[in-house]
């Protein structure tokens, strides 16, 4: 059941700014406003305004000037909630906005919770559950890659690429349900051999959509990069000249970086997280093993792998740990040997890198890290890693975790599916499967669901939105 109240909240960034919001929803929204503000000018409330205007006034209580404010008002059902709404801007002093606040709750608001304007847009049908979601993920965005991702869930482009899906399905399904209404009579309303095409199309596109969950979450979040090799090789010095500051320690003592060391920076409006490893190397101090340890679970857990190589060794040597590196990468990570000291090296190891066979996930680059000598490359190789341009042009890229369970559930029931037309199971088992299918998508946009998953997914906005 959908609240009736009227809520209230600031919707700015807590604390001193030059001008604030506070946000009030609900059906006595105008009402409440009206009984705080007044207009110095024409004294018409607000009741009697037109939708989607802005009034400059004050707020007042017993007979004081709280502030002077200009608010915008919204009506039901041409809002962002669907319910009338009043944005109140006023001076950016936190004295002020929590007087503001306090009138309207005297005046018979209440407080919003965590994520209870974008909740009522949800109920009241301004949204689907998906585009509720990413909401959230828009205000979090901290890079162009991640705003431009979520900015095309909320606009409903992971939406229509579902419902889409559950119209066909649903259309086989009764086709299905309907032939189970003649059962006796032997009748077959659904073409098995459409519906064995339309099933291999939905797990294609399922498929795709949860195996792109892997890049999405890393755009969201940072693309992981785990910067490894050998002791003393310059692995904290490459980070620290990412970075452009010391955040990692740099000295010729080897065994120094005994933990991961983990940051993020902008690259190219993508978000790349960095992972300075300890340095790999057989050792017996119990501290260091472990940090060599935590390195390998990290090289796991990349998209990209730095191995940084010290070129003033052997090629015979460097050319081992490149070997022993490759070993333990997976075909999706992208492997960037990064040829360390170039000023200094030997020039035989670097010829020699410079003519090694390299596969398609892999690259060579040639530096010097603590004069940043080529770094402007080594740079442009991650980003080309990603393919980012390839994840521009698909339509939809998923980056919910939330969503990716659900469409891994989804992908299993429309195997099923497959299973069942090719051991030519009765249409009552192959409505199941595929009545399973359309349930997980239909818990993507929120069409089914509990109280439990919405109370979940809402108490992780701010408060305000």
């Amino acid at each position: 059941m959908l609240d009736q109240s009227t809520i209230c909240a600031i919707s700015t960034s807590p604390g001193v700014g030059a001008i604030a919001v506070i946000r009030l929803s609900g059906s006595d929204a105008i009402t409440i406003a009206d009984r705080v503000y007044e207009s110095p000018k024409t004294g018409k409330s607000l009741a009697d305004q037109a939708a989607n205007t802005l009034h400059f006034g004050k707020i007042v209580s017993a007979d004081e000037t709280i502030d002077e404010v200009v608010i915008a008002l919204f009506r039901a059902p041409h809002s962002f909630t669907g319910e009338d709404i009043i944005e109140i801007s006023c001076h950016g002093s936190v004295y002020i906005q929590q007087r503001i606040l306090n009138v309207l709750v005297e005046n018979g608001a209440r407080l919003a919770l965590p994520g209870e304007f974008t909740q009522r847009a949800f109920l009241n049908g301004k949204m689907d559950l998906s585009q509720a979601e990413a909401v959230a993920d828009v205000i979090a965005s901290a890079n162009a890659a991640a705003h431009k991702l979520a900015m095309n869930q909320m606009r409903g482009g992971f939406s229509k690429e579902i419902g889409a899906l559950r119209d066909q399905l649903l259309h086989f399904t009764a086709m299905v349900e309907l032939e189970l209404d003649f059962s006796e009579e032997d009748v077959e309303f659904a073409d098995r051999t459409a519906l064995r095409k339309l099933t291999e199309q939905i797990e294609e596109l399922l498929r795709k959509l949860k195996d792109s969950f892997q890049l999405g979450n890393a755009i969201k979040n940072g693309i992981p990069v785990a910067i490894v090799g050998e002791t003393n090789v310059g692995k904290s010095t490459l980070l620290n000249a990412l970075l452009n500051e010391d955040r990692a320690i740099v000295s010729d003592i080897h065994g120094t970086t005994r933990d991961v060391i983990e940051d993020v920076v902008n690259i190219h409006g993508t978000a790349f997280r960095f992972f300075d490893t300890a340095g790999i190397r057989e050792t017996e101090d119990q501290i260091e093993t472990l940090g060599i340890e935590r390195s390998y679970s990290k090289l796991e857990q990349a998209t990209v792998v730095l191995l940084v190589v010290d070129t003033n060794n052997p090629y015979p040597l460097v050319e081992s740990r490149i070997q022993n590196i490759r070993e333990r990468i997976a075909p999706h990570q992208t492997l960037i040997i990064v040829a360390n000291k170039i000023d200094s090296g030997l020039r035989d190891t670097i010829q020699q890198i410079e003519v090694m066979e390299l596969t398609d996930n892999e690259k060579a680059v040639f530096i010097a890290a603590k004069q940043k000598e080529n770094l402007e490359e080594l740079i442009d190789y991650m980003s080309h890693s990603i393919n980012m341009e390839e994840a521009e042009q698909q339509d939809i890229i998923v980056t919910n975790a939330r969503h990716y369970e659900i469409l891994k559930n989804a992908h299993e029931a429309i195997l099923r599916v497959l299973n069942g037309l090719d051991m030519q199971i009765t249409g009552d088992f192959l409505a199941q499967d595929i009545r399973e299918c359309l349930h997980y998508l239909a818990e993507i946009t929120g069409e089914v669901g509990t109280e439990e998953v919405l109370g979940h997914i809402f108490k992780n906005f701010c408060i305000g939105k």
